[in-house]
């Protein structure tokens, strides 16, 4: 037989053009597997822990000590994906949210949750630099942003399938059987995430011998790197300071039930997904800074339009707006790798996210307490941290495609 040279040729193009490379793949195969498990219940945790007997303080520091690990656990994620190799460091990740999970399982009280979310952070946290790192290894310049695309598009997949799903287990079997039935299906998954890694990624990069210190690595990082951190951080203000009550605005303000809030997530992801290649790609043959901009504009006008929705519609709307937040998600990420020094790269982004993660931990907490005086403040706050956000980096921000030439691995 005649082999189909076209066939191939055509799909060997398309994986070139989605920046589909052997180990991004198996990356996000393990992505998809272990998000399809977290997000049956991980949306309802501050429901959850209502039931455990936990208030508004104690939900808001629930939010406030995610966001902190968020922050405190990026630089060790890349300094051990930088030293041990991206594979393993991936394998030791999804064991000590494995752990995570279990607590969670076994916990009777909300405290117990507080000590699980110690170890479950681990995969959303520590994994995030060698992410970066294993795009920016195994995919050129002008293919990073469409290879965050496909990974952000695969990443949501799972949120717009599984909350459904998960609202219909706690509308089966209850909130608390709902919720430990989808952490069972969490450790399964994450198993054969652990065996996917283990057995198909194989390292392009050995792991480093080098001796930087964690100030060499700031000090050599580009300075519109620091700027983008900058309006980054201001951003995120905006979507932590109502984060966790997002929830519990559209629970017990609107009414709405469990399955209502999963399918709004729904809706939301389908908004992000559906502009995530296409926008991408473009970001990968253009100026990256107006696709970064209108994230920025959509973190903003999420919070207020949520506040101000006055009927179903109207919510529908504001999370169609909320996924639109993620419109120019893959062009930022790919515009830090363009911008982080090679030799130290998954430190870099590392400590990117420890610096914006230290400065947005406490937003939570800020949103508990405004939450205690009014439910509409968190909201109402949040769209002037969002604001200031979109003009600090409307005025400053970067948007060139190429790195600065100075900013290569910094001198021991």
């Amino acid at each position: 037989m005649v082999p189909n040279t076209s066939s191939n040729e055509t799909r060997s193009r398309l994986i070139d053009w989605l920046g589909l490379e052997r180990n991004v793949v198996i990356l996000f195969t393990s992505l998809f597997v272990l998000g399809m498990g977290e997000e049956l219940w991980v949306r309802f945790v501050p429901k959850y822990l209502e039931l455990l007997g936990a208030g508004a303080l104690v939900i808001a520091l629930y939010g406030t000590l995610k966001d902190l690990l968020d922050a405190v656990y990026q630089y060790p994620g890349g300094w051990l994906a930088d030293k041990l190799g991206r594979r393993a460091s991936l394998v030791i990740f999804t064991l000590l949210a494995i752990a995570g999970y279990l607590i969670y399982l076994a916990s009777p009280g909300w405290p117990g949750i507080l000590v699980g979310t110690l170890f479950v952070m681990a995969w959303s946290s520590l994994t995030l630099p060698a992410i970066f790192a294993i795009i920016g290894d195994n995919l050129r310049q002008e293919r990073r942003a469409i290879g965050f695309g496909v990974q952000s598009t695969l990443k949501r997949i799972p949120i717009l399938i599984a909350p459904p799903l998960g609202g219909l287990l706690i509308a089966s079997f209850g909130l608390a059987r709902g919720v430990k039935a989808g952490l069972v299906v969490t450790v399964l998954l994450a198993l054969v995430a652990t065996f996917i890694i283990r057995r198909y990624y194989v390292d392009v990069v050995p792991p480093s011998m080098d001796r930087v210190r964690f100030g060499d690595i700031w000090r050599g990082m580009d300075r519109h790197l620091k700027r983008l951190l900058f309006a980054d951080c201001l951003a995120r203000w905006a979507e932590g300071i109502p984060k966790v009550f997002v929830v519990l605005y559209v629970t017990n303000v609107l009414g709405m039930g469990a399955f209502q809030f999963g399918g709004l997530t729904s809706i939301q992801m389908a908004a992000a997904i559906l502009s995530y290649i296409p926008l991408a790609k473009l970001s990968d043959r253009m100026n990256r800074k107006p696709f970064v901009l209108l994230t920025f504009v959509f973190f903003a006008v999420f919070p207020l339009s949520l506040v101000l929705s006055g009927s179903f519609s109207g919510v529908v709307l504001a999370f169609v707006i909320a996924g639109l937040r993620e419109i120019g998600e893959p062009a930022r990420k790919a515009l830090i790798v363009d911008l982080a020094a090679e030799g130290t790269r998954a430190r870099a982004v590392g400590l990117y996210y420890l610096v914006r993660g230290l400065v947005v931990f406490p937003a939570s907490l800020v949103g508990g307490w405004l939450w205690t005086i009014h439910q509409a403040l968190p909201f109402y706050a949040a769209f002037l941290a969002g604001a200031a956000g979109l003009l600090v980096y409307a005025a400053w921000g970067p948007g060139d495609r190429e790195r600065n030439p100075r900013a290569e691995t910094p001198s021991c």
